[in-house]
């Protein structure tokens, strides 16, 4: 099972990458980022890479990038992740890609989901999601949470990820 960790930062640069024999140029993509305390990372950005919202990342946006914490990396500086999931200029709305189990608390117990019937839940290409969301992982986009321990949100919007459980 996938387990996510993320990084956030400002983009420095967008460069086209060749990740192996078979990949064509400009189809790949090496994002420089950069976060509050200067520390710089890389991601790759291939054509299966998500993109919430479908957004254009460019130079100076704002991003999360999402990736497997138990994938390989090679042992460079700066590291070098797999971007599986990128979220541009979202504002102040927060984001949190986990597996929530029965009762929609994540994977870590820090965050349980109070699905309200605003709440819209869409699978990755736009489709409504009918089914409860339990036992999936889930892209969650939502603002306010509780001060308690698990935090309980009501998302704005849940994207349910059903090829990655």
């Amino acid at each position: 099972m996938i387990q996510y960790n993320s990084y956030s930062g400002t983009i420095l640069s967008i460069e086209d990458i060749l990740l192996d024999s078979r990949d064509t140029l400009g189809c790949s993509k090496l994002f420089t980022i950069e976060d509050n305390e200067k520390n710089i990372i890389n991601f790759l950005v291939t054509p299966s890479t998500y993109f919430i919202d479908n957004t254009l990342a460019q130079e100076g946006d704002f991003v999360t990038g999402f990736y497997d914490r138990n994938a390989p990396v090679p042992l460079i500086y700066p590291p070098q992740f797999r971007a599986l999931i990128m979220a541009v200029n979202l504002g102040d709305i927060n984001i949190t890609v986990d597996f929530f189990n029965r009762n929609l608390i994540s994977s870590n117990g820090m965050l349980r989901l109070n699905i309200a019937p605003t709440t819209l839940i869409v699978l990755e290409n736009g489709q409504y999601f009918y089914q409860n969301p339990e036992n999936h992982n889930l892209i969650v986009l939502y603002g306010p949470t509780t001060r308690s321990i698990p935090a309980i949100t009501t998302p704005y919007r849940i994207i349910v990820l059903c090829n990655q459980n």
